[in-house]
């Protein structure tokens, strides 16, 4: 067996974890000794098996209304007409459906329709319209901006249970390293994104995807999230038509989560597996075990479970292993528990490089399920397992650190490592919708969608909410406190956008906030904050950055007059970006670069 965690000096490389200021960066975790120091190899009996430590989970596919209620999920995946009503929670749909409506047409008058709904509602203590007020009120769409009327209906609502309150409550607290309080939300979170989870192996992930590159549309990432009507997908699927069994299986992968802009769809991808599996296609065999394990559009059959598995562990499919493995622990399917079966099959996927084997292996030992507990050994698997990107690795190991079981107690790392798995929960859905409308060309409503997106923290809608704002301006049906935004509250909001994102490590967002202050957009004009900002996006290698530094140092903006510093950063810029080599305007400013 090898060994996962030789050293312990072991680098996990976190690219979302978060830069707390505008001059802090992404950076790589280390573990060391240190984080053991004092740490004992088994936890104290009272903390062996608190019921928050939930030893292998269940595979019950929760549906995505109970795991997200309150979501705004009718309006784009549900083909039923909403009732009408003056019941709370209709009146909570009424005003999301005449919200959408305002984003896409720009009627003030439905968006203030909209507005006086969710007050009604939420004056009669409905969770979810009081989430809905908490996103209005701290945009100020409609009403007076107010952070902290914001802040306090999100209060009421994760109290009534909204958890993408909870999530604008986690995230507003780790901005103010307020982390006793946000690694709680974050950890709830995390658990319920985590139940979500296939046992065996990572989900599929539907990553929200960046809708520009900087300065331009990203054309070619939005190309591949059209869906059905991308070349690309047609191409596969008149070859899964044609009977080519791998084909098949992608077809159906990407109906089965969603993927490249398509709706889910379990029915299209159940037909689709169960074409390719006749063909001996190992990879459907293994989801159809997964399929049945979790009862996900068929009646569950952990029996047929395990069969499909099997079939799959047979063409060396090794991450099935660990499905296997996972029915034993749980003695479902087989004819009773057998940890030592299940630790056999753990052993396989991990010596085949099956980040689920680690990850299951580590759960054994941190437990002492069928082996005798051994925490720093738990955490290496862990540790190997989040090296492969294995999400419930994260998780676990956020635990350790949230806790001081098996890891030295760290709450700023722990709120990290949970916010990276909550951003894995049901409400991400938000970003395939906002997509889908931007790919139909309705601006409006995709500034709302990434505008709730970035109050929850994901740093994508961040920069996209913003970019959108910048980019098409009143085209973006962006709501201020009475109707269309002036060009006042839209540079305010770009700005905050831009700012927030910044926080979070993109580089391209602190440029922009270079430029706000350069340029005075949205905020006073001031040299000196716009030449801070761009040393954080330089210091990531950004060559516009650099340009505009050697060009406040030549004209002595914000920075000493220095023609030598001046020159270093042109010449850095050039080195960086080679192809923005052209003829210089006469107005080259920072931000307008040239290089002679």
């Amino acid at each position: 067996m090898r060994d996962p965690g030789r050293s312990l000096l072991v680098p996990l490389l976190l690219l979302s974890l978060y830069p707390l200021s505008l001059t802090a960066r992404p950076f790589f975790l280390i573990l060391t000794q240190e984080d053991l120091k004092g740490v004992a190899a088994a936890p104290p009996d009272e903390l062996l098996y608190p019921a928050d430590w939930d030893e292998f989970g269940d595979s019950e596919s929760r549906p995505e209304e109970e795991l997200d209620p309150g979501s705004w999920r009718p309006m784009f995946e549900s083909g039923e007409p909403l009732a009408a009503g003056t019941e709370p929670e209709e009146l909570y749909y009424s005003g999301v459906s005449k919200m959408m409506a305002a984003a896409s047409s720009g009627e003030g008058r439905l968006m203030e329709e909209a507005v006086s709904e969710f007050e009604a509602s939420a004056a009669a203590g409905h969770a979810h319209a009081q989430s809905a007020l908490g996103f209005l009120l701290g945009t100020g769409q409609m009403r007076d901006r107010s952070k902290g009327k914001a802040f306090l209906y999100h209060h009421f609502a994760a109290g009534g249970g909204n958890m993408q309150s909870k999530m604008a409550l986690a995230y507003t607290y780790m901005r103010q390293d307020m982390y006793k309080k946000a690694v709680e939300l974050y950890a709830e979170l995390a658990k319920v994104a985590v139940s979500s989870f296939l046992i065996t192996k990572d989900s599929p992930v539907i990553e929200p995807i960046r809708i520009h590159n900087g300065a331009e549309e990203n054309k070619e990432a939005l190309r591949k999230s059209r869906g059905e009507d991308d070349e690309d997908f047609q191409i596969l699927e008149y070859q899964a038509q044609k009977g080519n069994a791998i084909a098949m299986y992608k077809v159906g992968l990407f109906y089965y989560f969603g993927l490249r802009g398509l709706r889910r769809d379990h029915t299209k991808a159940l037909s689709w597996f169960i074409k390719a599996v006749d063909k001996g296609e190992p990879r459907s065999m293994e989801l159809l075990g997964e399929i049945y394990a979790r009862g996900a559009g068929v009646e569950r059959n952990y029996t047929k479970a395990f069969e499909w598995l099997k079939l799959a562990s047979r063409q060396q499919l090794y991450s099935a292993y660990n499905g296997m493995g996972y029915l034993y622990v749980k003695g479902y399917g087989v004819e009773k528990k057998n940890y030592t079966k299940a630790k056999e099959y753990f052993e396989i996927a991990a010596n085949n490089d099956e980040a689920g084997g680690y990850y299951n292996l580590g759960v054994m030992y941190l437990k002492g399920i069928g082996v005798k507990s051994d925490v720093k050994l738990a955490c290496k698997y862990f540790i190997a397992a989040a090296n492969a990107d294995q999400p419930k690795a994260f998780y676990q190991l956020a635990k350790m650190f949230h806790t001081g079981i098996g890891l030295k107690k760290n709450l700023a790392t722990a709120t990290a490592l949970y916010k990276l798995v909550a951003e894995r929960g049901p409400w991400g859905s938000l970003s395939r919708w906002a997509l889908e409308s931007y790919l139909k060309g309705d601006v409006g409503k995709a500034f709302l969608l990434y505008s709730r997106m970035a109050e929850l923290g994901y740093e994508v809608a961040q920069s996209n909410a913003a970019w959108i704002l910048d980019k098409y301006g009143e085209r973006s049906m962006c709501m201020g406190k009475a109707g269309f935004c002036t060009d006042a509250e839209r540079h305010q909001r770009s700005h905050y956008l831009w700012w927030q994102a910044s926080e979070q490590g993109n580089e391209h967002a602190a440029l922009m906030i270079g430029d706000a202050y350069y340029y005075g957009r949205g905020t006073e004009r001031d040299y000196e904050r716009a030449a801070e900002a761009y040393m954080h996006a330089q210091s990531q290698a950004n060559a516009q950055a650099m340009f505009n530094l050697g060009y406040m140092h030549e004209h002595g903006q914000g920075l000493p007059f220095d023609l030598h510093l001046a020159k270093r950063y042109y010449d850095q810029a050039l080195e960086n970006e080679t192809a923005a080599i052209h003829n210089c305007p006469s107005d080259a400013t920072p931000s307008k670069s040239c290089f002679c």
